[in-house]
């Protein structure tokens, strides 16, 4: 079957842009089919359900013949915020370009999942099919955006300097800017709660918090942030900060704040991450409170981490810890969700021979990854924003966090593609080993708190659902919003949703647990903060000074040295 998408069916053709766009895509898309084995690196051939091609040239026909008798010129646009504005739609020439575009894209993104073969070749290519799509679109250019020709003119060109100079300005600081960095600093307006550091080695900084209380539960709380960003997301303004939160609780609150790897650090790996710094804080935390036992919380890859020092403590024997609280968390990886698209053996491979043995993955490449899983909204709603249309982005505390990138080891990111992301290790009981553990969660016998966000795309709802067949006595909370908005949810706010199961149920699909659960206005941290407080113990007159003794004495004001530093 002859299809093709870019001008067929006898109608006036499209602009040739589109044509030379549909030729790349396809040469790309082959790129993106694996080859049968390494040994054998052709691509193969790509072919379609015939079905789905058939559907699909049948809606483009009547789409385009809609479009160039002249029907829904104007309309189409609107369905696309890109387009949203009255200029896209006044003047025919720009309605039709937009409207074309999104015909467009929507065909080539139904082409991708026409394709025949396997989940992840599909994804792979819908993946490229998307970026192509959006780099391509005509709002990205001022020769076709009428929004940025009209401020170009009523400015007398001087939005075109402004946004000359942005982007001279974000090739100097090595990446976009998202917000204006100018009126936000760390220490000042960002991660202000009060409190020291107490101890601190070459892997992190432990700070230890000022009660807001009279009295505490005896049972502290160590958090443990992702070591791929910057511990403060979880102390952003004072309002949002669910560290303040906790302190407010009556939890006598610790928080490990990492540091920004550099060369002296590019041969640390995953063990020396859980033995150093994960379970090193879990031991300083007890010493510093002279308690038995501590509660725990790990978000995203901190939660990750927390699991496997929870895994290797409980090989040991040791039960240093009560309670554990999960965000956003994979343990097991069989659901990466569009993270799965840049993960096979080939790719591991090579990350293994570029820094296996010693190196840093640069912050700039982590954050640059995680902004084209969202490309329109996270990088050319920024090109044309600040370049095209000369404009400074308007303050935004979680967008200047997300440019505050941070390295990784090179050891520790490859070991942790290969056993996490690639093979899957931490849920197989025995399928790991470390620290000189054997690591089995089926041992790791504690009542754990799991909350995922239905619209997280990082780390899928249904991924983060899995945690709860791989537990013991698991409560499960999901939140409305993605990865980091349903996290950082306060409830003064009373913002989104967020779903429990009052018989505690935990049946083996997540589609299953929410056939049965009911929804809830507003915040899940009064939830968790209700949970939190079953495993406190007593309550005990608040500390007067940070640390305890001359072993652990404050070493300087929260936030600390290691939060400031910059990736190189």
């Amino acid at each position: 079957m002859n299809f093709d998408p870019l001008g067929g069916f006898g109608i006036p053709p499209i602009p040739q842009i589109f044509s030379q766009q549909w030729a790349q895509v396809l040469s790309m898309l082959q790129s993106q089919v694996p080859a049968a084995a390494a040994s054998a690196p052709a691509p193969v051939a790509l072919s379609f359900d015939p079905q789905k091609l058939q559907q699909l040239q049948q809606t483009y026909q009547e789409e385009a013949a809609r479009l160039w008798s002249g029907v829904g010129q104007s309309a189409a646009p609107l369905k696309d915020k890109r387009f949203s504005a009255d200029s896209w739609r006044s003047n025919p020439a720009t309605a039709l370009t937009a409207a074309v575009y999104l015909l467009q894209s929507q065909t080539l993104l139904g082409l991708a999942d026409a394709v025949q073969g396997d989940e992840k070749t599909r994804r792979r290519i819908r993946f490229a099919v998307e970026q192509w799509t959006a780099a391509l679109s005509p709002s990205n250019c001022l020769a076709f955006n009428p929004q940025a020709q009209q401020k170009l003119i009523d400015s007398k060109g001087a939005s075109l300097a402004k946004g000359i100079g942005n982007l001279l300005d974000d090739m100097r600081q090595g990446h976009m800017s998202m917000t204006d960095e100018s009126l936000f600093e760390v220490g000042v307006n960002l991660a202000t709660t009060e409190g020291a550091v107490v101890f601190e080695n070459a892997l992190f900084q432990l700070i230890e918090y000022k009660p807001l209380t009279a009295k505490v539960w005896e049972r502290p709380l160590l958090m443990v942030p992702p070591c791929i960003n910057k511990f403060y997301i979880l102390d952003m303004q004072a309002e949002s900060s669910l560290i303040r939160h906790a302190i407010a609780q009556g939890q006598r609150t610790f928080v490990v704040s990492w540091r920004n790897p550099d060369a002296s650090l590019a041969q640390s790996t995953w063990d020396e991450y859980i033995q150093d710094a994960v379970i090193t804080a879990i031991d300083t935390v007890r010493q510093i409170t002279q308690a038995e036992q501590i509660n725990t919380l790990g978000f995203c890859v901190g939660g990750t981490m927390l699991m496997t020092a929870l895994a290797v403590l409980a090989a040991r024997g040791d039960s240093s810890v009560a309670s554990a609280t999960l965000l956003t968390t994979l343990l097991d990886f069989s659901d990466t969700g569009i993270l799965d698209v840049f993960i096979d053996e080939s790719m591991v491979r090579l990350r293994e021979m570029q820094m296996g043995q010693g190196g840093l993955l640069k912050g700039t490449e982590l954050s640059s990854t995680f902004s084209f899983l969202r490309p329109n909204e996270l990088v050319w709603n920024y090109v044309v924003a600040n370049y095209l249309q000369g404009e400074t982005p308007p303050p935004f505390d979680l967008l200047y966090w997300n440019n505050d990138s941070t390295n990784l080891p090179g050891p520790f990111y490859a070991w942790y593609l290969r056993n996490l992301y690639l093979e899957n290790r931490l849920v197989q009981p025995g399928g790991l080993k470390v620290c000189g553990a054997s690591l089995d969660l089926g041992q790791v016998d504690l009542p754990v708190y799991v909350y995922g966000s239905r619209e997280d795309h990082i780390v899928p709802i249904q991924a983060a659902y899995a945690s709860t067949q791989k537990l013991g006595d698991v409560r499960f909370v999901m939140g409305a919003s993605g990865h980091i908005a349903g996290v950082i949810n306060p409830p003064a706010k009373k913002r989104r949703s967020h779903w429990i199961r009052e018989d505690g149920a935990l049946p083996a699909s997540h589609d299953a647990w929410v056939a049965g659960a009911s929804e809830h206005a507003g915040s899940w941290w009064d939830d968790w903060s209700q949970w939190l407080a079953q495993h406190g113990g007593k309550q005990v007159a608040a500390p007067k000074r940070y640390g305890r003794g001359s072993a652990f004495q404050a070493i300087e004001a929260a936030p600390g040295r290691y939060v400031l530093q910059k990736a190189a």
